[in-house]
């Protein structure tokens, strides 16, 4: 890719993440008990409005208002599953984006029957650890419950793949991010080896990722781009004060509310 081909990326990712805190997009986070607070931090964060809204009672409407819809299997359990189920649908027909965040998806049966189940329902984004984006092709992962243990490298030809079969954009997350669509890719750098250590900091990205993909339905693969590009910069800012993964924590939402959008031409982590 040319240093042109970069920088109209960082230029599309500047934008998306003005209209991100111009517009403050409704995203609709069905998420895990685990993540529920910092993630909703970190879409209040970036400029959105977090509604965690998972009951199947009014999930399924809700979507139907919502700028994106999040859906996390972190802590998953059939009435949560037939929520996630009857959202991702309301919101394929009301043509709301959203997102999948396959946590753990190979560890068990029951999680493997729910991934299936889900991606038949075409979501727009598919966010992953290396070791889920491996498993989720069919390939053998080292990964341990929702550890990632292989280096994204290994994830990118199954993201490729997965990206190619289902018709969506594959984000892989880890020490550099990998995005595609099947045919277009990119790498994003930045971060910091804190940010595993913050459970919830992969949740926060997926929820996150709906925030851009709310105000960019049409192309969600550049919504990627700038979401990942966003938690690259802040995690690298939050790092450099940072004395551990707690001090961390809070100086990484704070990182994401400072950014302002020039950051993404001027400290463009995409490679």
């Amino acid at each position: 890719m040319t240093h042109s081909d970069l920088q109209a990326l960082a230029h599309r990712s500047r934008d998306l993440l003005a209209a991100v805190r111009r517009d403050a997009p409704l995203v609709q986070c069905l998420t895990n008990f685990v993540s529920m607070n910092y993630a909703a931090n970190a879409v209040l964060a970036i400029g959105a409005s977090p509604a965690m809204v998972h009951a199947e009672q009014e999930a399924p409407e809700f979507a139907r208002i919502a700028g994106a819809v999040v859906i996390n299997i972190g802590t998953l359990s059939v009435p949560w599953l037939d929520s996630m189920l009857l959202t991702a649908a309301s919101a394929g027909q009301a043509g709301t984006p959203w997102v999948l965040d396959p946590v753990a998806h190979h560890a068990t049966a029951f999680r493997r029957d729910a991934i299936g189940r889900l991606l038949d329902l075409r979501p727009a984004i598919i966010r992953g650890n290396a070791s889920e984006i491996i498993a989720l092709a069919g390939g053998r992962s080292a990964g341990k419950g929702v550890d990632a243990r292989d280096a994204v490298a290994q994830a990118e030809q199954s993201a490729r793949d997965i990206a190619e079969r289902s018709q969506t954009v594959v984000a892989v997350t880890g020490e550099v991010d990998f995005v595609t669509d099947g045919e277009r890719a990119i790498r994003i750098g930045g971060g910091s080896p804190l940010m595993p250590r913050v459970t919830a900091t992969g949740c926060a990205l997926s929820a996150v990722v709906g925030a851009f993909a709310a105000v960019s339905k049409d192309d969600p693969y550049h919504a990627a781009i700038a979401a990942l590009s966003c938690f690259g910069i802040a995690g690298r800012r939050a790092a450099a004060q940072a004395e551990g993964p707690g001090s961390f924590a809070w100086r990484f939402l704070d990182a994401l509310a400072a950014l302002e959008p020039g950051c993404l031409t001027r400290e463009s982590p995409l490679r």
